[in-house]
């Protein structure tokens, strides 16, 4: 990750080489197919990559725009800077976890009820999911010095990976000022272990939505703004229950700001990227109601349930219950290109430690 863009295509050319029905290499030697095959369900995924640094956006307006309705009923829904600026704040590296780790409910500060004063420990009340994609840093840049938004997606961007960013509500809506995110956030983050590269997802760039009023030459893309066009899905599985109720489906081309964008600002001052860093979009949601990327807003804070269809069962959801599984799917579709998959990002919700 860490040599740069031409080595990254060396290395996926050379493996659709050896896989290719053309050449045959390992396709029609059975014996080294046995070797270097290996069925999914006989390995343990790892983490693609060492983790060093994490910093997660605020990249979706549709998603700023329905939080700020929320915070701020009757008043601006997006703060001034917003528009201006991509804003984000520095995650937990150390609790960056892979898809399939059960995740325990965390323990917080939070107001028993909306009359209270002063505050409580106990176990959320109000856990979310986040859909969200993330970028992995290839090569990164020597502090001090920053990296254009021209040079940012083709040369640092290694490729994304699905996230979900999961969220304890009522811990973060108690903590969050000044300064923000800090206890609600860092219990865990969790990703798919497959990065899908650049160039496997160059030819579903599609046009970025507008942005205005026009952001600072800076982060001013002169040779067109783009993103992937990914279909994103979020499935919960209630525990006991065998079949998965869809409750969003968005997509990465609705982000007002680009990855381009986030690393030029990230970089703007010379904060030094290193390989393995990761970069989230924060909460992907589109313009219609379905597709909001969050429980936070798909029930407005947890007041309207979702109806849960489980077959020959139903449900209410307003946050997440101890034994739900939240399984994120994402790919990309295009007529004559062979269809690309991020597999899955599934992690189920233990019980909270005891107090």
């Amino acid at each position: 990750m860490s040599l740069g863009r031409p080595w990254w295509q060396e290395a996926r050319a050379s493996l659709q080489r050896l896989l290719s029905a053309q050449e045959g290499v390992i396709r029609d030697d059975q014996r080294l197919k046995e070797q270097v095959i290996i069925p999914l369900d006989q390995v343990t995924m790892q983490l693609p990559a060492q983790v060093g640094d994490y910093t997660d956006f605020y990249a979706s307006k549709e998603h700023a725009t329905n939080v700020g309705r929320m915070f701020r009923p009757g008043g601006q829904a997006l703060n001034p800077n917003w528009v201006h600026q991509p804003i984000a704040y520095h995650g937990r590296a150390s609790s960056v976890v892979i898809s399939g780790t059960d995740v325990r409910r965390p323990l917080g500060q939070i107001l028993p009820h909306k009359e209270a004063e002063h505050p409580i420990m106990a176990p959320s009340r109000a856990l979310d999911f986040e859909l969200e994609m993330a970028a992995f840093v290839g090569k990164g840049n020597a502090l001090g010095e920053s990296i254009s938004v021209e040079d940012a997606w083709g040369q640092h961007v290694f490729g994304l990976v699905l996230m979900n960013d999961w969220s304890a509500r009522d811990i973060q809506k108690w903590e969050y000022q000044p300064l923000g995110p800090f206890n609600g956030k860092n219990w865990a983050t969790q990703i798919s272990p497959w990065i899908v590269t650049t160039d496997a997802l160059e030819p579903f760039l599609t046009e970025a939505p507008l942005q205005s009023p026009p952001v600072l030459p800076y982060m001013q893309e002169e040779t067109g703004r783009s993103m992937p066009d990914i279909n994103l899905q979020v499935d919960v599985i209630p525990e006991g229950v065998a079949q998965a109720s869809c409750v969003s489906k968005s997509n990465l081309k609705y982000m007002y700001w680009t990855f381009s964008q986030m690393i030029a600002h990230h970089t703007l001052g010379g904060c030094n990227l290193r390989p393995g860093d990761l970069l989230g979009t924060g909460t992907v949601s589109g313009p219609e109601p379905h597709q909001c990327g969050s429980l936070l807003e798909l029930t407005h804070g947890g007041t309207k349930p979702l109806s849960l269809d489980q077959g020959s069962m139903s449900g209410q959801l307003g946050y997440l219950r101890d034994g739900d599984e939240v399984v994120l799917r994402g790919f990309c579709a295009k007529e004559g290109l062979p269809r690309i998959g991020f597999g899955e990002c599934r992690g189920k919700v233990l019980p909270p430690r005891r107090q």
